[in-house]
């Protein structure tokens, strides 16, 4: 078959094939990340069909997956609403650094991964998926509960965080001296700091000269402007999705709204992509020597992730009921553990399949704890009370005004929750 047909044929069974999947995944409830790595993992090398022609062209797109992932996420943002978070959170963003990058880090010193290994797979313990959280949320009619401005906060610091450790990392996966890795940590951090900066100062002078009433030129010009930044980002060390991350920072009002709008399904398309390329990578014969290791990071996750929500939420005024809640919400991960993984495996190989099936545990996971933490956790105090059911525990304060919203997008629902769903605390 020629080259070029060969292309089409796999693009195309690839592009149909995701296309099915995203809809049995939202017929049975469930994301469809887990899907898609089983997919790549079914189709990739020592896998059941290997694809070869278009594993060229699935990597490029996988490239853009990231840009735009961490694009749209910029969109979700202001450059105020980052500062706030930073002034009102950093308290929970330590907690949430220190719990759920260790775990990570010690595991991967205890497999032999060096300190390298130790910080890419603290970055995948780390973080959690912002893309399942939200999803999980709408789904379970949570966007109005008290609680939710918490998670979306401890969202923020993350995703924030990630502007500087993606650049740290890159510089350690090139192996440059701690006076290059300090150089890029200065670069990265200046840069962020530069369009904060001009994002508070001169972002509608920055959305104004983007804007555009036609769709397609504005399409154009953001994603131009997107993909160039990130290039210029990638030549620096400081990461690709590091600088498309902050060109979403810079744009704000009308201009985000419509960015947002045109890009959401291009997302969508390069982000499944991205996730199919990862289980294309990884070899499936990899997984099951990993699956131990992987269950016991995930169990500790799940628990360190719910203590960090809970205690964020604790912070906030928040009654018994919501902060378990936030803990169960906050314990998915997905897309940015494997960016990070992604970004690892090239240098350190093992990270791959054990950064898989941590994901498939925890993306499946995920959306159970964040439907039964709550009504486990007063099970359990019942118990302790002697059979008294729990009635809310201490008192519902306001959640503070200054905690960072997220700029709701398409994705985003308002629907009243159901019945029973106490919002109060």
């Amino acid at each position: 078959m020629h080259d070029t047909t060969a292309l089409l044929v796999e693009l195309g069974a690839i592009i149909l094939g995701l296309g099915l999947i995203g809809r049995v995944a939202g017929r049975i409830g469930l994301s469809p990340i887990p899907l898609y790595l089983l997919a790549g993992l079914a189709f990739g090398h020592g896998g059941l069909i290997p694809l070869d022609a278009s594993e060229e062209f699935t990597m490029v797109g996988a490239e853009i997956g990231v840009i735009l992932l961490l694009l749209l996420l910029g969109l979700e943002y202001s450059a105020s609403e980052l500062v706030t978070s930073l002034k009102t959170q950093y308290p929970s963003g330590a907690v949430d650094f220190v719990l759920n990058a260790t775990p990570g880090a010690v595991a991967a010193l205890i497999l032999g991964w060096g300190p390298v290994g130790a910080v890419a797979l603290a970055g995948v313990t780390w973080i959690s998926s912002s893309g399942v959280i939200a999803k999980v949320m709408t789904d379970l009619g949570r966007l109005g509960n008290r609680e939710t401005p918490v998670i979306l906060g401890v969202l923020v610091m993350e995703d924030l965080a990630m502007a500087v450790y993606l650049p740290l990392l890159t510089a350690m996966l090139a192996g440059v001296s701690l006076a290059g890795g300090s150089l890029a940590l200065l670069i990265a951090l200046g840069t962020v700091g530069f369009v904060l900066y001009l994002a508070l100062r001169h972002g509608r002078l920055i959305s104004r000269a983007v804007s555009s009433d036609n769709p397609e030129m504005l399409l154009l010009v953001v994603l131009g402007l997107t993909v160039l930044v990130a290039g210029v980002a990638q030549q620096l060390q400081v990461s690709a999705a590091v600088g498309a991350f902050l060109v979403g920072i810079a744009l704000s009002g009308e201009v985000a709204e419509g960015a947002r709008k045109l890009l959401t399904p291009l997302r969508d398309l390069f982000a499944a992509v991205f996730f199919v390329f990862f289980g294309l990578s990884t070899n499936p014969a990899d997984i099951p020597p990993v699956l131990l290791p992987a269950a016991l990071l995930a169990v500790v996750t799940v628990l360190t992730k719910i203590f960090t929500g809970w205690y964020a939420a604790r912070r906030a005024g928040i009654g018994s009921r919501g902060r378990w809640r936030a803990g169960g919400t906050l314990v998915a991960r997905g897309e940015f553990s494997i960016v990070i993984a992604g970004l690892a495996v090239a240098t350190e190989p093992r990270i791959g399949p054990l950064a898989t099936a941590y994901v498939l545990i925890l993306v499946i996971v995920g959306p159970l704890t964040a439907r039964w933490t709550q009504p486990i956790a007063e099970k359990i105090q019942a118990m302790r009370d002697g059979g008294k059911p729990d009635q809310g525990g201490a008192a519902v304060q306001e959640v503070a005004k200054s905690a960072p919203e997220r700029r709701l997008g398409d994705h985003d629902d308002l629907t009243p929750e159901p019945a029973g769903e106490a919002r109060g605390d």
